[in-house]
């Protein structure tokens, strides 16, 4: 049938329309930045107590999707997925400014080390020699210290790849921090790629032997940050096992089956269907899980992580034996973004390491690393909405 020049021009119109509905409806059909829309930016951020200027990145993938991270303890502040509307929204716990992650914070999406978790009694010998470090979780030594990899200001390293926007972040920590042996050179580097992962690469030399366990801690919400609790998320781990531990969370040494516990996420299960099970002395998941099918620098299967209101499912992979499950049962009285509240389990933390205490149990995977070697580790986080 022919048209005339009026006619045509509300077909095109109209076709144009219909195509730009389908896009908003469509969270697959990409969504491109600007060709001018840089796909890193930087800005700063705020300053040390001495001083040194902290700086803040915007990764942006082709789907505009963002990340944001900061020198400041190698951490990202901000993680914008879509949900299944295609709508973004910050998917992690933080603050909007500097401020209050330089007083101090429960370690919102930083890097933390050198040794992530708990080491019993704050000490552990190596090559015959005993290395006294911090007590600043009970009796215990936690996440690397009073001083540690979370509060140092790193160099950062913007580079574009094809898999998408990266930030490669760099720092030594010389030997004696906070009681460890060896001076370490350590790179961070966070890739958002353009399959909307984010990727998190470790790596790390030493020149004395030392033991050396990394990992992100950033609290999740798939709903979208200050939007409620995660007990109606769907949780799945790929883990037959987990690590039984003392009241100080110390690991006794053995590995056992999750069956007919409340710690059993073989299968997809909300985060709250068993929560009266667990112990009153936690009020909340702080446990660790060993993997299955765990094979050093392979990347292994994790979780799955749904929730039913938003669309968004997170999957995990990573090179690490195990993974810390943690329902931010001790957030009380924090004030966050938008001057939201948080409590526990507004969040849940999936944080991929080495198992706690893996220096003083030598039936653990090893945690040492000597001069002549390097470590690497890897954690991929991935998007979808359904």
């Amino acid at each position: 049938m022919s048209r005339t020049p009026l006619q045509r021009s509300h077909h095109a119109i109209a076709v144009l329309a219909s195509l730009l509905v389908g896009c908003a409806s469509n969270p697959r059909t990409p969504t491109h930045p600007k060709a001018s829309q840089p796909m890193i930016e930087s800005k700063d951020f705020g300053k040390t107590a001495d001083g040194a200027t902290v700086r803040i990145f915007t990764l942006r993938n082709r789907h505009g999707a963002f990340v944001k991270v900061t020198t400041y303890g190698a951490m990202f502040t901000e993680l914008h997925m879509p949900d299944r509307n295609g709508r973004l929204g910050d998917v992690v716990l933080g603050f909007d400014s500097f401020e209050p992650y330089a007083k101090g914070h429960p370690f919102f999406g930083n890097t933390t080390g050198r040794y992530a978790n708990r080491i019993a009694g704050a000490r552990f010998s190596l090559d015959g020699v005993t290395y006294t470090l911090a007590a600043n979780n009970g009796p215990n030594h936690l996440h690397g210290g009073l001083r540690a990899l979370d509060k140092q200001n790193w160099e950062p390293e913007p580079v574009e790849t094809p898999a998408g926007p990266s930030l490669r972040l760099h720092h030594r920590s010389p030997d004696g921090a906070e009681g460890y042996p060896g001076t370490l050179d350590l790179t961070v580097t966070y890739t958002l790629t353009h399959d909307n992962e984010l990727r998190i690469d470790y790596e790390a030399t030493t020149d004395k032997p030392t033991v050396i366990n990394l990992t992100n801690h950033a609290y999740f919400n798939l709903h979208g940050d200050g939007s409620g609790d995660v007990l109606g998320h769907v949780l799945r781990l790929h883990a037959d096992r987990y690590t039984p531990a003392d009241e100080t969370l110390i690991p006794l040494g053995e590995l056992r089956s999750v069956a007919g516990t409340p710690l059993d996420f073989r299968q997809p299960t909300p985060i709250g269907a068993r929560w009266n099970q667990l112990p009153d002395s936690l009020k909340g998941y702080d446990h660790n899980f060993a993997l299955n099918n765990w094979l050093p620098n392979k990347l292994t299967p994790c979780a799955e992580l749904h929730d039913p209101l938003s669309g968004r499912t997170m999957t995990v992979r990573t090179t690490e034996p195990g993974v810390q499950i943690y329902t931010a049962i001790h957030l009380r009285e924090v004030t966050g973004k938008g001057g939201m509240a948080y409590h526990p389990a507004s969040a849940v933390c999936l944080e991929t390491q080495h198992f706690p205490d893996s220096p003083n149990k030598p039936q653990f995977p090893t945690t040492v690393l000597r001069p002549g070697q390097t470590f690497r580790s890897t954690t991929v986080y991935g998007f979808s909405a359904r």
